[in-house]
């Protein structure tokens, strides 16, 4: 795709820009390539391309400028606002709402926050699209006095953007390079419904959801084929986020549970599963890497942080009776170093999804079995 912020040198934030996409997608195959060469015996299937602009279902935006014409976008070298309200990689519907919101902004008084000075409210703007179209909106403020003002003015936005299903302001009041803080206040709405295939996830303001959602789709829709091929009747999915793989996985006779730090996330995968009437599949909060004991399972299913799994929770699956793990990576250094860890397992399936195009980066997923 071609990027007049990238072509001026504005924002250089997808550094592959400019590059063809074919040479992206072999590029990215040729480093996972080599990073699985230890295990020749895989079998490798097609790489799951992306569109490679329009693709970001998530817009993480710096507030700039002033009140009465906010920039959304990120910060110059100066620390002073960069508006990237046109940034062709993000669905249209985000871009198409940004005006609204900056209006929104002028009408509510709520000030920018100016990096250099410390002064203003208004950090970040986050907002999230769901396949049919509905959206979250989070306001990233510095404290809670603009919040009078922001209720008083919401019914108009509202009004302006019907599409809005969840509405928050998020307060992080210390100065450092984060995009938010761990106190939400809700303004309207608590969830935003995700459907994908047949199967509805809700977010929360914190929950975690992939960037691009038709890969996300593929992630799911290929975790369950694998399932189905392997049989499994217990299944284990570890750093479950908001329960897609479980809850994609579920089927008659099988038993699914989702084990996730975050509760936030827990409850709406409770939820999902609830709606969708599934019995067989419960989630609880816990951490991975202190489980002291995997038994009773036929596959388990790990999609954990850019860290990986760690040497622990390799060493307990290796030494397990669980015959496929299904790991789910978005570091694939980490992935080969925790495939590494369990000798007993080998790669039976290899398969690279394009979640992140004008970037380095990519998702896997490996299909392992015991020796």
């Amino acid at each position: 795709m071609q990027c007049g912020y990238f072509d001026s040198g504005v924002c250089r934030s997808c550094t592959a820009m400019g590059t063809s996409y074919r040479a992206q997608l072999d590029a990215k195959l040729s480093h996972l390539r080599d990073l699985l060469k230890p295990w020749p015996e895989a079998t490798w299937l097609p790489p799951m391309p992306s569109s490679p602009s329009a693709f970001r279902n998530k817009a993480k935006m710096v507030v700039g400028g002033t009140t009465e014409r906010p920039t959304l976008g990120i910060l110059d070298a100066t620390r002073h606002g960069i508006d990237l309200t046109g940034c062709g990689i993000l669905l249209p519907g985000l871009t198409a709402a940004f005006p609204a919101i900056a209006s929104f902004i002028g009408q509510a008084r709520i000030t920018p926050y100016d990096v250099p000075s410390r002064k203003g409210e208004l950090k970040n703007v986050l907002l999230t699209e769901s396949p049919e179209g509905a959206m979250m909106l989070r306001f990233v403020l510095r404290s809670t006095e603009p919040l009078g003002r922001i209720g008083k003015h919401l019914p108009g936005l509202l009004t302006d953007l019907p599409q809005l299903s969840v509405v928050t302001a998020n307060l992080l009041p210390e100065h450092k390079a984060v995009l938010e803080g761990d106190e939400e206040v809700p303004l309207y709405g608590e969830t935003l419904a995700m459907r994908l295939d047949d199967v509805v996830l809700h977010l929360r303001p914190a929950s975690f959801f992939q960037t691009n959602t038709p890969i996300a789709v593929g992630l799911y829709r290929q975790a369950r084929e694998w399932i189905e091929e392997v049989g499994a009747h217990n299944v284990l999915d570890l750093y479950c986020g908001v329960g897609g793989f479980a809850l994609h996985v579920a089927a008659p006779g099988r038993r699914v549970h989702g084990i996730e730090l975050s509760a936030a996330a827990v409850e709406s995968a409770r939820l999902s599963a609830a709606e969708a009437g599934l019995l067989d599949v419960t989630f609880s909060v816990g951490d991975a890497t202190a489980l002291e004991a995997l038994e009773g399972l036929d596959a388990v299913i790990v999609n954990p942080p850019r860290r990986g799994l760690g040497a622990n929770l390799c060493a307990m699956l290796d030494a397990s009776g669980v015959e496929t793990v299904i790991y789910s990576s978005c570091n694939a250094t980490t992935l080969a170093a925790d495939i590494a860890a369990m000798p007993a397992f080998r790669p039976a399936r290899v398969r690279l999804f394009d979640m992140f195009p004008q970037t380095d980066h990519y998702e896997a997923m490996v299909l392992l079995q015991r020796r």
